[in-house]
């Protein structure tokens, strides 16, 4: 594996263990469709399907931060990111047998891993 998808492994094993303490259960990791993608996380809140596109970076928030080139992990999310991750739940569902009661909703778990200190977990609900 390559120091990209190391930090890549590392982000995602940190959200799973985020959502699980959120008291979330994880159905599926790592979920691929074929060529059109693949689905980081796969959790159930409750009654609620989470799909969770996870995006982990290292770097320094501050713009003014010379070293190093820096995108907050929720820049990722673009429209047409957003149209791959409702597609994909759609191919998840039908591979599954449908949405649950409380329905799907698609979350964004950003991680950032500044140069000193903890990782900076944020999880935003319902991006896509």
């Amino acid at each position: 594996m390559n120091a990209r998808g190391a930090l890549g492994k590392y982000g995602e094993n940190l959200a799973a263990r985020q959502l699980v303490a959120a008291g979330m259960k994880i159905l599926d990791r790592n979920w691929r469709s074929g060529p059109g993608g693949e689905i980081d996380i796969v959790a159930l809140d409750h009654d609620t399907l989470v799909l969770c596109e996870v995006k982990t970076r290292r770097g320094h928030p501050d713009p003014t931060h010379t070293h190093q080139p820096f995108q907050h992990p929720m820049a990722a999310i673009t429209p047409a990111k957003a149209d791959r991750l409702r597609t994909l739940a759609g191919r998840w569902l039908h591979q599954h047998g449908g949405p649950p009661p409380g329905g799907v909703r698609i979350d964004l778990i950003g991680i950032l891993l500044p140069s000193r200190g903890a990782p900076v977990v944020e999880h935003v609900q319902g991006v896509a």
